[in-house]
């Protein structure tokens, strides 16, 4: 018997520890795993410089540059505006429920394919922008700086990780 209570205090002590040394919980308004806005500012300027010095444009290609960095800023808005937009709604839809208010009820189904073909037109819309801003600088490349600007054009996809990550340019074909 008294072999075991030295183990057992032990455990009780680390079990303890381990307790009083754990982060407190996260509050329930604190969002989960999502970068604030500033984030995704900084994470998009990071990329667009990256994207830019792995391709280590020449003077002539540099002349093209500036379309495609506008193309890559104006779809980060959108996705940006989206995201706002999307957490207003959720906002709202709380807050009625917490007021008794059931005066915002989640839309239909029909409304939802449509509120996402809407949002798929607009993505496509600024895809196909930057398609067309970087296709003169596409085709003013080397091999090896084409195969660079695939590959920097995608960094940034989710990590394997699932839920809770977030993304800022998907392929078209799903691909990775």
């Amino acid at each position: 018997m008294k072999k075991w209570i030295v183990p057992g205090m032990l455990a009780v002590a680390l079990a303890g520890a381990g307790l009083a040394l754990a982060e407190p919980a996260p509050r329930s308004d604190a969002p989960r795993g999502q970068p604030s806005v500033e984030d995704r500012a900084a994470f998009t300027d990071a990329r667009i410089a990256a994207l830019k010095a792995g391709l280590k444009l020449s003077a002539e290609q540099e002349k093209n540059w500036p379309a495609v960095e506008t193309a890559i800023r104006d779809l980060a808005k959108q996705r940006a505006d989206r995201i706002k937009e999307r957490a207003d709604r959720a906002a709202a839809r709380r807050e009625a429920r917490r007021s008794g208010d059931a005066a915002q009820p989640r839309p239909d189904a029909i409304a939802r394919l449509r509120q996402g073909a809407d949002a798929l037109a607009t993505r496509a819309a600024g895809l196909k922008k930057l398609a067309d801003a970087a296709e003169p600088l596409y085709k003013s490349l080397n091999d090896d700086q084409k195969r660079r600007f695939g590959v920097l054009l995608r960094m940034g996809d989710r990590p394997a990780g699932g839920p809770g990550r977030w993304r800022w340019q998907r392929r078209a074909d799903g691909a990775r």
